[in-house]
């Protein structure tokens, strides 16, 4: 141990403090924090202390050990000021130490004795002479900061940062382009997003979160694995930030951002695809082969945006006010494609104002009170003029596209109490109000055409025939949702010991969210089946629609309902420095969820969840030059509101198989003649009430994934820091709903039961693989219960997700010229369950898709996962030419995601009624990744800011170019293959998400 100290303080001696990168991916102290610590070791003497004052009016003083060490934890974002002071005297001082969120900072002072150390005077601490390895961190994360932002070429998102961090990679463009991100392998939902450490999750589905302005964002961690006790309700990863907050000087100014419709790119066309198929296989609608599907030439957007701001103090040293604001507003052109019911151009335009105000108060030197309020509302409309493929005209106004509003307010409590120098207790209190708006500005009381392109011609003339009802859904005007959440921690420094317990609560309400059919509530979808004489649907009973195959469906759904979720959490934690080189985090984490429907019974009550947590970090060499780390956790996920949805409250989803030997003028079939006897609905949804207690399986077991972290760095000198980290995930238990229930009815028969006394629903929730327990409905009106295992469902296997990575890294830390960070992922995302969500057909029926709805539907699913890419190359820097000109620079060169192909049964059959939904491909089995995959991407983004001495640096102009190639390939294809049972879709293979075109963002700023 002595030995060690004296190598650290010679060290310290030579390189004088090593610096807190401005981007650490090493680890990680607390997820979802909103403070940094500063710790470090002074000569071991009697009566020393360490002052800790900052820009934000913060001042702690704690006292030096007897082994010579401090730690000051709980800071305020912002630069501080260490001074060690020896019997009141101050004999060293560290100034500008700039702390990192949820990150310890060493801050150590040289000499063997406080006598020596006063001769150092006063050392001003740079971003080049703080340890670039942060020792005291188990975990793994990306810090992002402001600095950072002004100088990296970004799209202004949370999303756009997170995707720095390895292992990040975008979801699937079915959820939103560039709106969702999937963390080392789990599904899009299965995230957590924080601000200034409140939950600002999407409450409904989790699918996404709200950001602060990005002109507001003080820090951003991304967080990828490995966090500790103190946090949970994650398993993939944690967006969480902080934002901004007055210091003791005034500070104000503005950015105006424009990006240019003339500097912006095309849109590749896009065409059918013309393959060579199978013998017995034909296209749907075989002229459209080859043909237009949908011109894209000046489908651009432009975009202004105006970003402002203020902060200092009111009080000083007592009283704070930050204030942000952001008006952004994006204009554009989008050419529907051929295919749809209103083929125009849709003229669109998004507003997203937002707002941002931090007051911090320093009621004394002991308590602090933060207080938070965020606004954000994101308004998307649209005018429809006719397009005429033929001459690539546009024509004059048709209609309306939906409109949509979602507006979101938050407002955060936070209080912090330093009761003794080894004892803080912290409190936060926080709700939001979430407003979900969809309408239309015409709504037209007509169906909703769909399928038109393969109407019957020989009614038609070769010309579909639609009408004005450019909506196929619609909403209740007031849904919306509210959040409400309070977390208490409590920590304590005992000896080498840091204990920390707490809880952490969070509530969520629903109301009317969901959708109903436009229109009168029904809409027609054409069908043309390539062989008349094949059922149309044998698990329905649906009979082959005959004559020339030509038929039309009635479609119904709704589904809008209330809901709420309740989730509660007490955690324990220990972290130990058990020697001078080594620390041990340990804990425990109890998470309980529950979910309630419209009449606020629950129909899912999780129990005690607990979760191990175990971390270790080595300071190899006792000088943060090298360290070794490692983690082992249990991370369990809740279920979020939506799964109420179609689930606990009662919904309608049927079809309605008709012949027809007429269109009229509003592209209504006339001349019907049924199909079938009456509606029809492959999952028994016809509105019908829900039994609470038999929604779910009454020992269901919340989705759960263990983890395993190993990682090592290194720094090679104050200049280069390397890396390398192996990460193994595996999902031990998922959540998903099987529909094939009439096997709930054989199984109590096979146990000697009477199967026609039972009423099972139409779909079940339950956990995949398990053993679960239902209680079905009978008809004397209580219920029965009834065990199934994996085998009575028919299924041969359970859910599967395995995630392993080898992530390595190369980053040259800021200097106060450049700073460069290099990082390769290899990674394999492997099983036959992708999480909550089914990126391959855009499912966001969370916990709730169509896999596991059936056995046959599982036959050959294992695979790669829609979240997969093998190889990921990320890069981003920036370098400072002088004190007017900064070039920066991100790179992403990442391998495609696995493609699948989605048929009908064997031979044409449909066994449940899910049509092309199989893993089969004619007639072959295609496990996900069979297809191949989609190609390569490779985008440069650049940018060049120039800061002019004549205006004492404080304007900025940059410009900014995304895409600096103009890649535009493919990101996601059309993976469903047949219509009907031998009708190929004309789009199956079709690319359906593409790369961004290059465009360019100029912008403008001063601040003083």
């Amino acid at each position: 141990m002595h030995s060690n100290t004296t190598r650290r303080s010679q060290q310290l001696r030579r390189t004088a403090l090593v610096a807190a990168l401005a981007m650490s991916l090493g680890g990680v102290v607390h997820a979802q924090s909103t403070t940094g610590t500063i710790f470090g070791q002074a000569p071991a003497a009697a009566n020393e202390t360490v002052t800790v004052s900052g820009s934000t009016g913060v001042t702690r003083q704690v006292q030096v050990d007897a082994s010579g060490r401090y730690r000051v934890a709980n800071l305020p974002l912002g630069a501080y000021n260490v001074s060690l002071e020896k019997d009141g005297a101050v004999v060293d001082t560290r100034k500008n130490v700039n702390i990192v969120v949820g990150q310890g900072t060493e801050v150590s002072f040289n000499g063997p004795s406080a006598e020596s150390a006063t001769a150092l005077g006063s050392v001003t601490v740079t971003a080049a002479s703080v340890p670039a390895i942060d020792v005291t961190s188990v975990d793994s994360r990306t810090v992002i900061t402001s600095q950072q932002l002004a100088k990296l070429p970004l799209v202004r998102s949370a999303e756009a940062i997170a995707l720095l961090a390895p292992g990040a990679v975008e979801g699937s463009g079915q959820f939103g382009n560039g709106n969702t991100v999937s963390f080392g392998g789990s599904g899009v939902t299965e995230n957590a997003y924080y601000l200034n450490g409140y939950n600002s999750s999407d409450p409904l589905k989790n699918l996404g979160g709200i950001g602060l302005p990005y002109g507001a964002i003080d820090q951003q961690e991304t967080y990828t694995g490995g966090y500790s006790a103190k946090y949970g309700r994650s398993d993939g990863g944690v967006i969480s930030q902080v934002g901004k907050r007055g210091t003791n000087e005034w500070h104000f100014g503005g950015q105006v951002n424009w990006e240019p419709k003339f500097l912006a790119s095309d849109p590749k066309n896009v065409r059918y695809p013309s393959l060579g198929l199978p013998d017995g296989y034909g296209y749907s609608t075989p002229e459209l082969a080859g043909t237009a599907y949908r011109d894209r030439k000046n489908n651009k957007s432009w975009t202004t945006t105006y970003d402002a701001y203020v902060g200092g103090p009111l009080i000083k040293d007592k009283l704070f006010i930050f204030v942000a604001a952001e008006a952004e507003k994006e204009q554009g052109l989008s050419t529907q494609a051929s295919d749809q019911a209103i083929v125009a151009n849709n003229h669109t335009q998004e507003t997203t104002p937002k707002w941002y105000g931090k007051l911090d108060w320093n009621i004394n030197d002991s308590n602090i009170l933060e207080l938070t309020a965020v606004g954000n509302r994101d308004s998307k409309e649209g005018s429809y003029y006719d397009y005429n493929y033929d001459t690539k005209k546009e024509g004059a106004f048709v209609a309306y596209p939906d409109s949509t509003k979602l507006s979101s307010t938050f407002y955060i409590g936070k209080f912090t109490s330093y009761i003794t120098d080894d004892l803080t207790l912290t409190a936060t209190v926080g709700k939001s109000k979430v407003d979900d708006y969809l309408h239309n500005p015409a709504a037209s009381p007509l169906p909703y055409i769909s399928g038109s392109t393969t109407q019957d011609p020989l009614i038609t003339g070769g010309d579909p025939i639609t009408n004005n009802q450019a909506s196929t859904t619609g909403m209740a005007p007031d849904a919306g949702s509210r959040t409400h959440g309070t977390r208490i921690d409590l920590e304590y420094q005992l000896g080498n010991h840091h204990l920390a317990v707490g809880m952490d609560n969070m509530s969520y309400h629903a109301h009317n969210e969901g959708q109903v059919t436009s229109g009168p509530d029904y809409l027609w979808i054409y069908g043309h089946a390539a062989d008349p004489t094949a059922p149309l649907n044998t698990g329905l009973g649906v009979p082959a629609a005959g004559g020339r195959g030509y038929y039309v469906q009635r479609y119904i759904f709704e589904d809008a309902t209330s809901m709420s979720v309740d989730q509660k959490a007490e955690y324990i934690e220990d972290t130990w420095q058990t020697t001078d080189t080594v620390m041990i985090k340990v804990g425990l984490r109890n998470d309980k969820f529950n979910n309630y429907n419209n009449t606020g019974e629950a129909y899912v009550k999780s129990g005690n969840q607990y979760a191990p947590r175990l971390g270790f970090t080595w300071d190899v060499f006792g000088d943060s030059t090298m360290k070794v780390y490692g983690n082992l956790g249990r991370y369990y996920l809740a279920l979020p509101n939506s799964v109420a949805i179609r689930g606990a409250s009662s919904s309608t989803y049927t079809r309605e198989y008709f012949t027809y030997t007429g269109i009229d003028a509003t592209g209504a079939p006339t001349g019907l003649t049924p199909l079938t006897d009456g509606p029809v609905s492959a999952d028994n949804e016809f509105g019908q009430p829900t039994h609470a207690r038999a929604v779910a399986a009454s020992n269901l077991k919340s989705q759960y994934q263990d983890e395993a972290i190993l990682g090592i760095d290194k720094a090679w000198g104050p200049e280069w820091v390397t890396g390398a980290k192996v990460t193994v995930r595996k999902l031990q238990a998922a959540i998903d709903d099987v529909c094939d229930t009439g096997k709930l009815q054989d199984k109590y028969a096979a146990d000697g039961g009477d199967p026609d006394s039972l009423l099972p629903p139409g779909c079940i929730i339950f956990n995949p693989g398990k053993t679960n327990t239902f209680d079905v409905p009978n008809v004397d009106g209580g219920y029965t219960r009834v065990k199934m295992s994996s085998a009575d469902w028919g299924f041969t296997e359970g859910a599967k997700r395995k995630y392993a990575a080898l992530d390595l890294y190369a980053e040259h830390p800021y200097d106060g010229t450049w700073w460069a960070r290099l990082d390769y992922t290899f990674a394999r995302s492997y099983g036959n369950t992708e999480g909550q969500v089914k990126s391959d057909i855009g499912q966001t029926d969370v916990s709730k898709t169509q896999d596991w709805d059936a056995a046959t539907l599982m036959e050959y699913s294992s695979g790669l996962l829609a979240n997969n890419r093998r190889h990921q190359i990320k890069f981003n820097g920036a370098y400072s030419f002088n004190t007017e000109w900064t070039v920066g620079a991100t790179v992403q060169i990442l391998s495609g995601t696995p493609k699948s192909c989605l048929g009908y049964y064997y031979n044409g059959d449909d066994p449940i009624g899910y049509g092309s939904s199989y893993h089969i491909c004619n007639s072959t089995p295609s496990p996900p990744g069979a297809a191949g995959n989609e190609p390569w991407t490779k985008r440069l983004d650049v940018a060049l800011s120039w800061r002019p001495a004549f205006a004492d640096h404080k304007v900025n102009f940059s410009v900014n170019v995304f895409n600096v190639f103009n890649e535009r390939k493919e990101r996601q294809s059309d993976y469903t293959y047949e219509t009907d049972p031998y009708s190929v879709s004309n789009t199956y293979g079709m690319g359906n998400y593409f790369e961004t075109p290059r465009f360019v963002r100029l912008s403008a700023s001063y601040d003083f």
